[in-house]
């Protein structure tokens, strides 16, 4: 009976180390980095870095603006508990960094990506951001600045937390390995898109490096640089452009419907296609899609058919995070 007992406490003993074995492979501990994102491209940026050795939360909700959103009292406590805040800067989150420069710990670092990697002389103005006032901040729509991102955020990561320098790396190396074999997939579908046929016309100016990198002429974006409404002026110019290039297709948001667009699509003949996002990911946290690269991904597989192109060669791209395990990153409702 006595070496019954000794052998139950054993095998119990056994399967604790297990489980908690398992679960620090799984969850971040109460020492981890605590890290704070803003927009949720961001946010999967350092989530598929950081995977199960931070505490991330995102800020901003998918499917609010960006430029405006101001944060709820609850939220500015994450920003007071955070040693790393991390946001796409070039003037976009411009309510959230104002709260987390007065709510930071002293020895919190703000980072902001867009400032990091692209200096001022190449900053980009365009229709809905022109020159004089801020620069177009929707770097990450380009996977190649998606790595820039990625290898700053590894950097600080490392920086901060130096004990666990080789998994950061580990999982930088495996998304930059993604990302540039999206890069090739997207050249590739893009080369099947007609000549005639590329040109870009969105109600938002979200794609500022994307389209000249893949060889896209944009015409313009349909909200002006104040996030109204188009004059009337603005939609026959518009709509006289879209008729003059033979446009097939132009590109509404999935989360900011636009009649406006819609009216534009129907004087003008072209397809109106609704479904492009810019920082709202696909699906939801937990999903296949809902990533950094899923979102490139089914943006891309949008604008590619509906301008007369094969998206063949995007097929089997892996758009689930680099990491192993489940992670731990709360994402906003």
């Amino acid at each position: 009976m006595k070496r019954l007992l000794l052998i139950s406490i054993f095998l119990i003993s056994i399967l604790a180390c297990a489980q908690t074995s398992t679960s620090s492979n799984n969850s971040p501990s109460t020492s981890a980095v605590t890290v704070v994102a803003t927009v949720s491209p961001i946010t999967s940026l350092v989530e598929n870095i950081g995977g199960t050795k931070i505490n991330l939360n995102g800020l901003i909700p998918e499917g609010t603006n960006s430029h405006t959103y101001e944060l709820s009292p609850s939220t500015v406590t994450l920003l007071s508990e955070a040693d790393l805040i991390v946001a796409n800067g070039l003037f976009l989150e411009i309510p959230t960094l104002k709260l987390a420069a007065a709510n930071k710990q002293p020895d919190a670092m703000i980072l902001k990506l867009g400032n990091a990697v692209l200096p001022e002389s190449e900053w980009v103005y365009d229709e809905s951001f022109p020159e004089g006032g801020h620069p177009n901040p929707h770097l990450w729509t380009d996977p190649h600045f998606g790595i820039k991102y990625a290898e700053v955020i590894a950097k600080e990561l490392s920086r901060i937390d130096p004990d666990n320098t080789d998994y950061y790396e580990g999982n930088l190396t495996v998304l930059k390995e993604r990302l540039k074999d999206l890069d090739k997939r997207i050249s590739s579908a893009m080369e099947t898109i007609p000549q005639d046929n590329r040109k870009l016309l969105t109600y938002h100016d979200s794609f500022p490096t994307f389209a000249p990198r893949y060889g896209l002429e944009t015409l313009g974006a349909i909200q002006p640089s104040d996030f109204t409404e188009p004059s009337a002026r603005e939609v026959a110019r518009l709509i006289e452009q879209i008729k003059q290039h033979s446009v097939p297709a132009i590109f509404g948001s999935e989360v900011f419907p636009s009649p406006i667009l819609k009216q534009i699509a129907k004087e003008s003949g072209a397809q109106y296609i609704d479904k492009l996002r810019d920082d709202d990911l696909p699906g939801k946290h937990g999903d296949q899609d809902h990533t950094y690269h899923g979102l490139i991904h089914y943006d891309v597989g949008i604008i590619v058919p509906a301008l007369g192109g094969d998206p063949s060669s995007l097929n089997e791209f892996d758009t689930n995070v680099v990491f192993d395990g489940n992670s731990p990153a709360v994402y906003p409702e």
